[in-house]
C-alpha cells in the first residue's frame, strides 16, 4: 500500500498556517507525495507553492480543483507554474465539489457537472502533457509539462467513466473498504470499455493512532457531512449508526451529530485507533483494491498530525 499525505482536505478550525506544518513533517518522515486540496480558504496552487519552497523533495498534487470554477488552461498553467518554481514534479486534481462551494463560495453556476467534469479532464491532460513551444493561441508554452499525475475525484457512474478515459489515479473520499470494492470494480469495467488500462485508485481517509480526544471529535466532525449524502448514509446506517444518520435528515447541526456519532464510527470510513487496528484496517482497504491511502491526519490534539504520520510512516 502507497501512502502519501493530505496537508488539507475540507474546512475546519485548524490554524490556517497548518498544512504547511503538515506537509513540512510528511516531507521529513519521508512520505513521497502531499496533497494541497482547496476550499474556502486555500487556493490550491499557492499552497502548493508554499509545500515547495517550505519543502525539500516531496512532490505535491493541487486539487481536487472544481472544474466548475477554473477553466483547463488555467488548471494546467497553475500545475506548470509551481512545478517551475518548486522543481518539484506537481500534478493535478479534478472534481465537481459542491453547490455550497461553487455556487455558495465562487458565486458560479455548477451546472453539468459530469460533463464539464469529464470536457476538463480531457483537456486538462493534453495540456499537461504539452511541450514549450507548442501553440496556445497566439502564444508559445514557455514552462515544461509539471510531470506530476491527473487525478480525478469520483463517486458516481459518469465521473468513474471520465477517471477511467483520461485520469492517470482516481481518488476517492472518506470510503470503507466495502465501497472501495465496488468503487474498484465499476472503475475496472469502465477502464475495459475505454480501451485503458485502468488508473490507480487513492482514498483520502480521515487517521489518528492512538487519538487525543480532539482529534477524534475532529474526525467525527468531518464524518458528521456525510450522513445526509446518498451512498455514505447507507454505509452508517448498516454499521449501526441509524440514530445518527436520522438526526441528519432532521436538519441537525455538526455539533449535535458530532455528539451523536460514537467514537467507533471514526474507524468506518478512516484509520482510528491503536496501531495494530490502524494496521488492519490498511490490510482491508488493500484488500478491497485500494493501491493508494492519502492519510488525512487529525491535527486537533496532534499539532501537524505529527504522532500519527510518525506512526504510520513509509520504511
Amino acid at each position: 500500500m502507497d501512502l502519501s499525505v493530505v496537508a488539507v482536505a475540507r474546512e475546519d478550525d485548524s490554524p490556517v498556517e497548518e498544512p504547511v506544518r503538515v506537509a513540512v513533517a510528511a516531507d521529513r518522515l519521508g512520505y513521497r507525495e502531499v496533497w494541497a486540496g482547496e476550499g474556502p480558504t486555500w487556493d490550491s496552487f499557492v499552497l502548493a507553492a508554499a509545500i515547495g519552497g517550505a519543502t525539500g523533495r516531496v512532490a505535491v498534487t493541487a486539487g481536487p480543483v472544481p472544474v466548475n470554477v477554473r477553466d483547463p488552461y488555467t488548471i494546467a498553467r497553475g500545475a506548470a507554474s509551481v512545478a517551475a518554481l518548486t522543481g518539484r514534479p506537481v500534478g493535478v486534481a479534478l472534481g465537481t465539489s459542491s453547490g455550497r462551494v461553487v455556487e455558495g463560495v465562487h458565486g458560479r453556476p455548477r451546472v453539468r457537472p459530469a460533463a464539464v467534469l469529464e470536457e476538463t479532464a480531457a483537456a486538462v491532460r493534453r495540456h499537461l502533457h504539452a511541450v514549450p513551444g507548442a501553440r496556445v493561441g497566439a502564444f508559445r508554452r514557455r514552462l515544461p509539462p509539471p510531470g506530476g499525475l491527473l487525478t480525478v475525484a469520483a463517486f458516481g457512474p459518469r465521473a468513474i467513466a471520465t477517471a477511467a478515459a483520461h485520469a492517470d489515479r482516481m481518488l476517492l473520499d472518506t470510503v470503507s473498504p466495502e465501497q472501495v470494492r465496488v468503487l474498484r470494480g465499476a472503475l475496472d469495467r469502465a477502464a475495459e470499455k475505454a480501451g485503458r488500462t485502468p488508473p490507480t485508485v487513492a482514498a483520502w481517509l480521515p487517521a489518528a493512532v492512538d487519538p487525543a480526544p480532539e482529534s477524534l471529535a475532529q474526525v467525527l466532525g468531518g464524518i458528521a457531512g456525510y450522513l445526509t449524502v446518498p451512498g455514505y448514509r447507507d454505509v452508517f446506517a448498516d454499521a449501526g449508526f441509524g440514530d445518527a444518520v436520522a438526526l441528519a435528515a432532521s436538519g441537525a447541526d455538526r455539533d449535535a451529530l458530532v455528539r451523536a456519532l460514537p467514537p467507533e464510527a471514526a474507524a468506518t470510513v478512516g484509520l482510528v485507533g491503536d496501531l495494530e487496528a490502524v494496521r488492519a484496517r490498511i490490510e482491508a482497504y488493500a484488500e478491497a483494491g485500494l493501491d493508494e491511502i492519502a492519510l488525512v491526519p487529525a491535527t486537533a490534539g496532534d499539532p501537524a498530525g505529527e504522532q500519527t504520520l510518525t506512526a504510520l510512516r513509509p520504511v
